[in-house]
């Protein structure tokens, strides 16, 4: 378990998420951090909620929570994204949120997932109507 330190950047705590878990869980939620940097090369991370690892640009992109069986992508907005791929798997049921939750030995396709990706950023930074 990562002890957090006031004084370290998230970008270090999720380094040491990813080291800590030591197995094909880090691998993954490495694999999709430097998609999502790819995508968006102005994307801040940040750690919230007692260590989740959690994407931003102009509000929340995605999580990337791990759990014993899955890497569980949570996007924040996801249910007002166009998904053609049909990547997301998870948290279909609700108004707001949808996840991916990718599972050992699983692919993702990286470019209809730096789509996603893309599509969030530019939903979080689209122009809120005027009143």
């Amino acid at each position: 378990m990562i002890k957090e330190n006031p004084m370290e950047s998230p970008a270090a705590l999720i380094d040491a998420r990813i080291a800590e878990l030591a197995d094909w869980r880090g691998g993954t939620l490495a694999r999709i951090r430097a998609l999502i940097h790819m995508a968006d090369p102005e994307v801040t991370e940040t750690w919230k909620w007692r260590g989740v690892p959690v994407c931003e640009h102009a509000g929340i992109i995605c999580t990337g929570e791990t759990y014993k069986a899955v890497v569980k992508l949570t996007f924040a907005k996801g249910a007002a994204l166009d998904d053609p791929a049909g990547l997301f798997n998870a948290s279909l049921e609700g108004n707001t949120r949808r996840a991916i939750d990718i599972r050992e030995g699983e692919a993702i396709d990286e470019t209809a997932f730096m789509a996603l990706i893309r599509a969030a950023v530019a939903l979080n930074t689209a122009q809120k109507p005027r009143r």
